[in-house]
């Protein structure tokens, strides 16, 4: 019963993310500043959206008489199709966000990690094309590559989509600007020293 609801409230979250995307809304920038991430699988995605609407308008001629099946198939390519629609609009509008304190990483409507600036112990820019699962390690790519590393001081909390809690030291994810977003993690991450005035 917790699955289905935890699925069921990931179907909302991508159809408020459509709805944001066609309104042009971001979503949780909150003053911060947003980093996309989903530049590289827009093509990908338009590929996918395609081949669906050639699939429901094949099985609309194969099945046009039997009329019964053929709306219960037809509701189900149409709500594929949102669906896949609803992912490119959640990687659009739930971009990373660089606040004062935390580094938002996100990837659609699947992960949202808050980790304190203060729990970096590195960030470079690196690319990476293959992934291989590790413990403690959180691997986010697009269009199979990511393009920043995180190092961190100690592990951070991360949730899967069905709930599941794993510790996370290292975090990979993908930015379209990866070279200004770890040059702006740096700077944030960069405390001024106050030295003390001279006494009176």
């Amino acid at each position: 019963m917790r699955t289905v609801s935890v699925l069921l409230r990931h179907e909302l979250r991508l159809l408020v993310s459509l709805w944001l995307w066609i309104t042009r809304r971001p979503q949780g920038a909150d003053g911060g500043r947003a980093f996309g991430y989903g530049r590289g699988q827009g093509a990908m995605m338009a590929a996918l959206v395609f081949v669906c609407v050639i699939e429901t308008l094949t099985m609309s001629v194969l099945l046009r008489n039997w009329p019964a099946l053929h709306r219960v198939v037809l509701a189900l390519d149409i709500y594929t199709i949102v669906f896949v629609v609803g992912m490119h609009a959640a990687f659009t509008v739930r971009p990373h966000v660089l606040a004062a304190d935390s580094l938002r990483i996100r990837r659609g409507a699947h992960v949202d990690l808050r980790i304190p600036l203060e729990q970096i112990a590195s960030v470079r820019r690196e690319l990476r094309m293959t992934h291989e699962r590790t413990d403690g390690e959180l691997n986010l790519p697009v269009g199979s590559q990511t393009t920043v590393t995180l190092q961190l001081t100690e592990p951070v909390n991360h949730f899967t989509v069905l709930g599941r809690q794993r510790e996370v030291g290292t975090v990979r994810f993908h930015a379209d600007d990866a070279d200004t977003l770890v040059a702006a993690v740096k700077q944030a991450r960069t405390v001024p020293s106050t030295s003390p005035g001279p006494p009176a």
